[in-house]
């Protein structure tokens, strides 16, 4: 696809063929075609409108309803905030009292369109041809926010970014150009020094302009973001997506923190300050007691563990897991779930098999943290299925207690 593509898409005439269009089927997409050239849709065309229909249909699941009236591309839906995070970016921006954000590397423009719809005025930018003129479709409800082709390096900032209430947003891309897979998109990268703009690029603004946030990969490293700035590590229905760093205004708490997003739940924010700087460990599996918290993985990433142990008084039962074992029970932390405890055994298949089958067990959830092993072959070992059967359910947490492998048999609560 080519930018001509692009404003012929975002064309009357385009955008009521896109409209009028089925769901996308891969079944029917020959056919489909075939109808589109019938009415003097050109291939190039046609298959623009087949590609964007199939990428609507995946971006639901990130922007429900609003995903009708953006265009994609598929690295750039790939990469794309999700609405929730995406509104949680802009939220920082507009509470800064920002009137303008440079969105430096805008994608597909999905943070840009949260911030415009907080007032906030975004002018972005994308070396991409085509994924910059996407961006400046996707951002015509707002006309004063606006995006173009340019590389983040050739930014100038402003003289006085204070007073002229500038901020800057920083999402490098992750992904290697190149050839893309059969799904339309290309290879991703995870080191911060394959990022682009560059890790370097990123500090150099931070240091221009005071505002700046930056979108980052979960795995970030504790010991990266400098001293004063925020890391928050944000995840959504347990899944962590990314680790933003922020500077200046924008900070809330500086050092590390976590964002818990759930559907249809209130945000759920954790730092250093909720904490135990040093929290207790479990030295055996003996101390096992009735209940265990698993932390939400974003509270992990970011190292915050010890918020759960001091909201249940319980203890790690290994560094950095994330699974935290108590005898209380305390209702709804919002970023930890708890099981009820029904058994703590040393991991062995022979004597998990038997306790299971003891039990009347036919149908097993795994799962495990800190522990290697390939599922299919231990539900074979263990003679159990995933399916319900006509027996009782079971959840087991295959882990590491003070270093040895356990398994906990556990109830959700």
């Amino acid at each position: 696809m080519d930018t001509r593509t692009v404003r012929w898409l975002a064309s009357p005439s385009g955008r009521a063929l896109l409209h009028d269009l089925p769901e996308y089927a891969e079944s029917s997409a020959i056919a489909t075609a075939t109808q589109l050239r019938a009415k003097g849709v050109s291939p190039e065309r046609a298959a623009a409108l087949l590609t964007q229909k199939r990428l609507r249909a995946r971006a639901q699941e990130k922007f429900g309803e609003f995903a009708e009236g953006m265009l994609f591309t598929a690295d750039g839906l790939e990469q794309a905030s999700r609405l929730e995070v995406a509104a949680t970016h802009a939220g920082r921006y507009a509470a800064a009292s920002l009137a303008t954000v440079h969105d430096l590397g805008c994608g597909i423009g999905s943070d840009a369109m949260a911030m415009s719809a907080l007032g906030v005025t975004v002018h972005g930018i994308d070396q991409d041809p085509v994924t910059a003129a996407i961006a400046d479709v996707n951002l015509r409800p707002w006309p004063d926010s606006r995006a173009r082709i340019g590389r983040a390096e050739d930014f100038r900032a402003p003289a006085d970014p204070l007073h002229s209430r500038v901020g800057i947003w920083l999402d490098p891309a992750r992904r290697t150009p190149g050839v893309a897979d059969s799904t339309g998109r290309t290879r991703r990268v995870f080191r911060l020094d394959d990022i682009s703009p560059s890790w370097s690029y990123v500090l150099e603004m931070a240091s221009a302009v005071p505002a700046v946030g930056a979108k980052l990969s979960p795995s970030l490293p504790h010991d990266i973001p400098p001293l004063g700035t925020e890391a928050q590590w944000t995840s959504w229905q347990g899944t962590v997506l990314e680790c933003t760093v922020w500077w200046g205004p924008l900070v809330r708490q500086a050092g590390r923190s976590a964002r818990v997003l759930r559907a249809g739940a209130p945000p759920v924010e954790v730092d250093q300050t909720m904490a135990d700087h040093d929290p207790p460990r479990a030295r055996t599996l003996a101390q096992v007691g009735p209940w265990l918290y698993e932390a939400d993985r974003a509270v992990t990433r970011a190292g915050l563990i010890g918020a759960v142990t001091a909201a249940t008084g319980g203890a790690e039962l290994e560094a950095g897991l994330g699974y935290i074992t108590s005898d209380r029970s305390v209702d709804d932390i919002g970023y930890a779930r708890r099981y009820a405890v029904a058994e703590a055994m040393p991991f062995s298949i022979k004597a998990l098999r038997g306790w299971l089958r003891d039990r009347g067990v036919t149908g097993l959830t795994i799962k495990k943290r800190g522990i290697r092993l390939d599922e299919d072959q231990l539900r074979r070992q263990l003679k159990i299925g995933r399916g319900a059967g006509d027996g009782e359910q079971a959840t087991v947490v295959l882990t590491r207690v003070a270093g040895e492998q356990a398994v906990l048999v556990v109830e959700p609560t």
